[in-house]
């Protein structure tokens, strides 16, 4: 267990996140049009996976929407945010903000991926949604930078990520 904060108070989570030099754990989760998609469909490009609450909430429309603006400049990373929102909740999300350079992912047929990535929340009042995270692999799925946000209403340090993004080559 990892422990966090929400407004303070302390909250956990299932586990850590995957170490940086490790392999990333393969998931299979649910796009918008009820698609599966797999860690694997994104092997020999980098990936940057965001995870977050509820797109509902301001602070994950937030970190969403800036994401989707850094997509903008890197054509060649697969960006992946994923939620426990239901999938026509991340659609017309991604339409009302138009949100159309990031893959959103739902985790709403089971809840492997925040247990094995170590994002699931376990106690207080989020229990079953995932903690804020960012991750970034490489082309073979090796983590390079990993930043689990330790007050789930804070923001991420988006330079951190896309300064990872600019300078490691494998």
């Amino acid at each position: 267990m990892t422990q966090i904060k929400l407004k303070g108070k302390p909250v956990n989570t299932i586990g850590s996140l995957p170490a940086i030099h490790t392999k990333a754990p393969p998931f299979r989760l649910v796009d918008r049009d009820l698609h599966e998609h797999t860690l694997e469909e994104f092997s020999g490009k980098k990936k940057l996976l965001t995870t977050v609450p509820s797109l509902d909430t301001g602070l994950c429309s937030t970190m969403t929407k800036h994401f989707n603006e850094l997509a903008k400049k890197h054509p060649n990373v697969a960006f992946i945010t994923v939620s426990a929102d239901l999938p026509f909740a991340q659609k017309r999300f991604c339409e009302k903000e138009a949100v159309h350079n990031i893959l959103i992912l739902s985790m709403m047929r089971g809840r492997e991926f925040g247990e094995k990535y170590g994002v699931l929340i376990v106690d207080g009042p989020l229990a079953g949604l995932l903690a804020r995270s960012v991750l970034v692999l490489d082309e073979k799925d090796h983590v390079i930078y990993e930043e689990l946000v330790s007050e789930i209403t804070e923001e991420p340090n988006y330079h951190k990520a896309a300064e990872c993004l600019k300078h490691y080559h494998a």
